[in-house]
């Protein structure tokens, strides 16, 4: 990341995102991110959640890059729907968890359903993997359709979660410069 006064808002997902997540990562690495904080991360709730993410956003001054990941895609596609901010200068979306599909996902966060897929208010980038067992390939390229955002294949890498042991995850970091 190179602009110095882009926030980079970090935004789990179900369970959050433990130390050895790419997001905590991140966290480390660059200065000016913060992460939003759910009530419950094994139990989310769709009304609280947004209402945790809106007020985190309320309280950021710089221009936001908002980066979520699975459920928290999802989060952020509501969220958008709803409010917007013009402090949005870019939305990274990794591995959207398919919210739709009991088959990929699990029944307590069916009140995230259904997925948002009207387009988003800020520049978006999809990020997906070919082997993600919480969504297909074919659905995550959907939803950057519907959503009007770049979609990026990166090959065989799960959920892109603490499993995918990407530690910095340098090319998603590549990714996001993109949104610079």
């Amino acid at each position: 990341m190179t602009e110095s006064n882009t926030h980079l808002l970090i935004i789990p997902g179900l369970g959050g995102s433990d130390e050895n997540h790419w997001q905590s990562y991140w966290l480390k690495k660059y200065k000016n991110s913060t992460r939003v904080v759910q009530d419950d991360w094994n139990a989310p709730k769709l009304a609280s959640w947004l209402e945790n993410l809106n007020n985190t956003i309320q309280k950021i001054e710089e221009p936001i890059i908002l980066v979520a990941h699975s459920l928290a895609v999802s989060l952020v596609a509501h969220w958008d729907a709803l409010h917007g901010n013009p402090n949005i200068k870019g939305i990274l979306l990794v591995a959207p968890a398919d919210i739709d599909s009991p088959a990929h996902t699990p029944d307590i966060i069916r009140n995230f359903a259904p997925m948002p897929l009207s387009k988003l208010s800020s520049p978006s980038i999809v990020i997906a993997s070919e082997n993600d067992p919480f969504g297909s390939l074919e659905r995550a390229e959907y939803f950057a359709q519907q959503w009007n955002s770049e979609f990026v294949n990166i090959g065989a890498k799960g959920h892109i979660n603490s499993e995918s042991d990407l530690k910095f995850w340098e090319e998603g970091q590549n990714i996001l410069n993109r949104l610079l």
